[in-house]
């Protein structure tokens, strides 16, 4: 399919072994600073040392409770927050180690589709000069060409391009997050970041942006990082999953092995809070609550990050962090329970209908 009048690559052709993204131990630390010189006396452990590869044309999903990092994760890849350490690694470029000029040709390559569609958007701007501002930036296209690129990128996402002489305060949440990803997809990039894109959107405005997202990927070879923590929408559009929990991955699978046989105990009871549109279902199956809330994560807890709430905790678990190893081919998990319970297989999860 032409973009732009640039050829991109079906996603059959562009997937292979090699990584397109590469992150590795990634630490993103806010200090907290207190008294009159604003010393620093803590921090703010937001992203704690995660790994996990990207591949050409898949879409990764990164899901957990409000506040476990996923957020800063992407913002931290697209170098918007600066990581504490750690490396990312981008078609072979490490982006920690770019000046600022380089950095802004990289990010041409890179792009974020920003969570609010309320507030990502300039309301002193039209439509047309969001759309038309990163061509201009990262092209050397005449007016004429801007424009026509603006109004087949609207064409794209479903709009007229009528609507480029128009404001974002004249549309509806689901139109603005359209402009949103017309804007993402105007420099022509490899790789997306997909910041909760569904999260402000009615219902019903929902499945119309993801069935875009997905329809993107397969025309154009995009790459997603899928950020969310609705698990069946994760699960509708992922190829491999990762669940963080206060700043660290805890498991990391490829989407049906996680959701038919998870590992860790936080991912099973995150399964078993999806709600299943089958009453008979519904009444059998067991529904895990947790006790408690999640630890600060300026103070976590010394051993396992889930012990204070996890039901299967022991004593090793409060001394001990786990590592995230591979149980089986693909799946990782970090846990100490693993061997002796038999999680995944102890515990009764359920089984979404397709």
């Amino acid at each position: 399919m032409l973009v732009g009048g640039i050829l991109k690559m079906n996603v059959s052709e562009t997937l292979n072994n090699k990584s397109m993204l590469s992150v590795k131990n990634l630490k993103v630390h806010f200090p907290i600073r207190r008294g009159l010189l604003q010393r620093q006396v803590g921090a703010v452990r937001a992203v704690d040392g995660i790994t996990f590869d990207i591949f050409p044309g898949e879409t990764f999903g990164l899901v957990g409770e409000s506040g476990c990092g996923k957020t800063t994760t992407g913002r931290a890849i697209l170098q918007l927050y600066k990581p504490t350490a750690g490396e990312i690694v981008f078609d072979g470029v490490s982006l920690a180690h770019l000046d600022s000029r380089s950095m802004r040709k990289m990010r041409k390559r890179m792009q974020m589709i920003f969570q609010d569609p309320f507030a990502s958007l300039n309301p002193r701007l039209t439509v047309g000069s969001t759309i038309a501002e990163p061509i201009r930036i990262h092209s050397s296209l005449d007016n004429q060409k801007i424009e026509d690129k603006v109004n087949y990128l609207l064409e794209v996402v479903g709009l007229s391009p009528d609507v480029a002489k128009r404001y974002p305060h004249e549309f509806s949440g689901g139109q603005r997050q359209r402009i949103g990803i017309a804007r993402a997809l105007a420099s022509e990039p490899d790789f997306v970041v997909c910041d909760e894109p569904i999260s402000a959107l009615d219902v019903s405005i929902q499945a119309q942006v993801v069935n875009l997202i997905e329809d993107l990927r397969a025309d154009i070879g995009l790459t997603y990082l899928f950020i969310g923590h609705d698990l069946s929408m994760i699960r509708h559009i992922s190829d491999r999953v990762a669940v963080m929990y206060l700043g660290h991955i805890v498991e990391l699978a490829k989407t049906d092995r996680l959701f038919l046989g998870a590992l860790h105990p936080y991912t099973v009871s995150l399964i078993s809070a999806i709600p299943v549109p089958d009453p008979v279902i519904e009444r059998k199956r067991r529904r895990i609550v947790l006790k408690g809330d999640v630890p600060n994560p300026a103070n976590p807890p010394k051993g396992c990050l889930f012990c204070t709430r996890c039901p299967l905790v022991i004593d090793e678990c409060r001394i001990t962090r786990p590592e995230l190893k591979e149980w089986m081919p693909g799946h990782y998990a970090a846990c100490h329970r693993i061997d002796e319970m038999g999680v995944g297989k102890g515990l009764p999860l359920i089984e979404i209908e397709q």
